[in-house]
């Protein structure tokens, strides 16, 4: 049985221009909870993508959903694949590599692996995965699901969900909360600015953020 829902409101344009800029471990400075599992590694590191989510669900060896996925993918969608448990067999390879560049998503994430690292690369189609494995799903017919709530790296992903993702891991963000966090990341981008031209001029980072404050106030004199 297939279950294929709406494809999700995609993120505003404007708001994806700006969580283009925002590095996924400045948000990790004030949120803790929204992170996939840091063993989901990006295969190209050097890049970093901002979308909107459209969820999978691939039970076991069957990719059959997937591809008829990449016919309702738009331009500037994320694709999040759950495998319910699953790390044996590659969803992701070559030719679904070349299917989803050519219908415009940004990325794609996969809680397994996938194969065929080589076509990703020179396509450069930016993807995080669990490493690469030569066993592939097949066309079987049996199950799957799309536009769902799913689970990836731990962490929960619904359709219309705002992700960032760069060499450091995966952010997701509800639409709700994605412009306040990325306003707030991009200012303490901007504060790091500063924060580096005082370095440069001869501050010690201790005096700056606060720690030598601290450490001087509790510190105990050893003779």
């Amino acid at each position: 049985m297939f279950e294929v829902n709406e494809m999700p409101r995609q993120i505003n344009a404007d708001l994806i221009k700006l969580m283009e800029q925002v590095e996924t471990a400045t948000i990790g400075h004030f949120l803790h909870s929204g992170f996939i599992d840091r063993e989901i590694r990006a295969v190209l590191p050097e890049k970093r993508v901002a979308g909107t989510a459209v969820t999978v669900r691939i039970p076991h060896a069957d990719s059959t959903i997937l591809h008829y996925l990449t016919k309702l993918v738009r331009p500037g969608d994320f694709v999040a694949i759950e495998r319910c448990g699953d790390d044996r067999h590659a969803c992701w390879g070559g030719v679904v590599t070349h299917a989803m560049k050519l219908a415009g998503i940004v990325g794609a994430v996969i809680d397994g692996p996938a194969t065929d690292f080589s076509e990703i690369r020179k396509v450069e189609m930016p993807m995080w995965c669990r490493g690469p494995s030569p066993i592939t799903t097949k066309i079987l017919g049996l199950e799957g699901a799309i536009n769902v709530p799913v689970t990836v790296g731990g962490q929960v992903v619904r359709p219309g969900d705002a992700i960032i993702a760069d060499e450091s891991g995966i952010v997701v963000l509800s639409p709700s909360q994605a412009r306040a966090a990325t306003e707030k990341a991009l200012g303490m981008q901007e504060n790091e600015i500063t924060l580096l031209e005082r370095l440069r001029n001869g501050e010690f980072l201790p005096d700056i953020s606060g720690a030598t404050k601290i450490v001087e106030g509790q510190k105990r004199q050893v003779a």
